[in-house]
């Protein structure tokens, strides 16, 4: 049984090391923001998740803040991308070969929204 510690940390290090190449491959090759912000958010979250488990079978010591560390990770990680994201298309960054765009009319319904409120009754 004390073997097994081992070969599952060298696996997990192997696989988080994995997803952390193809993130930082997609940060690079990706188009723009919005699919940078994709692989950085997922594939980045998946690689430091999978290490840090890795760090917490070879070191017993660190297990409680390597769980706490993936729990926050997995939980931050899409809500920051997704606030990087809000943000980029409120300043008007282009998304490069959308299909569709189900925000095109957002602003100017609430800019609609927020004159209609101004205007005295």
């Amino acid at each position: 049984m004390e073997i097994v510690w081992p070969i599952l940390a060298l696996i997990l290090v192997l696989t988080g090391t994995f997803f952390s190449v193809i993130g930082a491959l997609g940060l690079v090759r990706l188009p723009d923001v919005y699919t940078r912000l994709h692989a950085a958010g997922k594939v980045g979250v998946f690689g430091a998740a999978f290490l840090a488990g890795a760090a917490a079978l070879i070191t017993p010591p660190v297990f409680g803040k390597a769980v706490i560390l993936i729990a926050l990770l997995v939980i931050a990680g899409p809500v920051v991308s997704h606030a990087l994201a809000s943000a980029a298309y409120r300043l008007g960054i282009p998304v490069k070969r959308a299909v569709r765009d189900d925000l095109a009319g957002e602003r100017e319904r609430r800019l609609a929204m927020r004159n209609s409120m101004d205007r005295p009754v």
